[in-house]
């Protein structure tokens, strides 16, 4: 019966003892750090993870979150330097860096959420009526978010809490307003490209003006160039034109009549009005043309006239300079034929006549 009675004893105190050492001890977990509260005072804080111990019926404790949180605000309407209203939807990161003065100050992360929420709507207001909406959306975004942190960096601080950064997430126009503002950017821009488009223009003019510059020089070397080669080709083609009417000046003149033929009568589009008797259709009425007058003998000083032209005829004592074949007038009327007239000194030879070379 004994035995029995000291049994259930030393179980009951047993269980006593673990429960004891049960609510003596607590778990900080890594994520969270731990405010010890005696009789509802804090007494010490606890922020590395692991065991700790306190005081069991007597010692409370309390979990704070050690990580980075969230502050959502609502969007707000502000009045920015240039008197226009804007719809700035804005939300800040936050961290509780000091337990004992967060929970003498705010308590809990409700209430820290709430008091934050109107710090920042208060700075927010502040920083962004010091500016207009142009820096705002386009050229001072990034340094206006610092200084929004900065302030409400110092309130927070009061509450034992960090504001790791503020952003800004959206800032607008209010809807009516919004088509308005709209329609003067995009005539903003339009006068801004016509601008740049004329810019270009006249850059395009100045380097059309300096390139057709430079092409006229580059042409006209060109062509000083070309007249050069040109009149080179025209005085070889002379001597080799001399050179053969020196060896065969009957042959050179009938080889000159047959491309003027050619060209002059060889196509169909060709109209002439010329007299038949024209010295051009010598080769028509006598084939042998000039060659003929070459069988009679002639002197050093006078050479015989061409067959179609009459013997008996005085000619200068030199050769003249190898003529030129005869070519086809264009559309003109043919001369009118003088009357035959006494004999005299034959002139030098027309364009076109062959003139044969002195007898051996």
């Amino acid at each position: 019966m004994m035995r029995t009675v000291f049994g259930t004893v030393g179980a009951i105190v047993a269980a006593a003892i673990l429960i004891v050492l049960y609510l003596s001890f607590f778990i900080v977990d890594v994520r969270q750090q731990a405010l010890v509260l005696r009789f509802g005072n804090p007494v010490r804080v606890v922020t590395e993870p692991g065991l700790a111990f306190k005081v069991p019926l007597i010692d409370n404790v309390v979990y704070i979150d050690k990580r980075v949180l969230d502050l959502d605000s609502p969007p707000l309407e502000v009045i920015a330097s240039d008197q226009k209203r804007l719809v700035v939807d804005a939300f800040g990161r936050f961290r509780i860096v000091d337990p004992l003065l967060f929970y003498q100050a705010v308590g809990t992360v409700d209430v820290a959420e709430t008091r934050l929420s109107s710090v920042l709507n208060s700075s927010v207001r502040r920083v962004l009526g010091e500016v207009t909406f142009q820096a705002l959306v386009r050229d001072q975004r990034a340094a206006l978010m610092d200084r929004i942190t900065q302030q409400v960096n110092g309130e927070a601080r009061r509450f034992g809490i960090s504001v790791v950064d503020v952003k800004i997430r959206r800032a607008d126009l209010p809807a009516q307003n919004s088509q308005a503002i709209f329609q003067r950017m995009q005539t903003e821009r339009q006068r801004e490209a016509t601008e740049i488009r004329a810019e270009g223009e006249e850059a395009a003019r100045t380097i059309r003006a300096q390139a057709d510059r430079q092409a006229t020089v580059i042409v006209a070397e060109a062509n000083r160039q070309a007249d050069g080669l040109r009149g080179d080709g025209e005085s070889q083609r002379n001597t080799i034109f001399a050179e053969a009417f020196s060896q065969d000046p009957d042959f050179f003149a009938f080889y000159r009549s047959m491309e003027a033929y050619s060209k002059g009568i060889g196509t169909a589009k060709t109209r002439l009005v010329i007299s038949p008797k024209s010295e051009f259709f010598r080769y028509f009425d006598n084939p042998a043309g000039g060659a003929a007058a070459l069988d009679r003998p002639a002197t050093t000083s006078q050479v015989p006239a061409r067959a179609a032209a009459g013997a008996g005829s005085p000619a200068p004592a030199e050769a003249p300079s190898p003529p030129e074949a005869p070519s086809p007038p264009e559309a003109s009327p043919a001369p009118a034929e003088a009357p035959p007239a006494e004999p005299a000194p034959v002139a030098p030879p027309a364009e076109g006549q062959a003139v044969p070379a002195p007898a051996q």
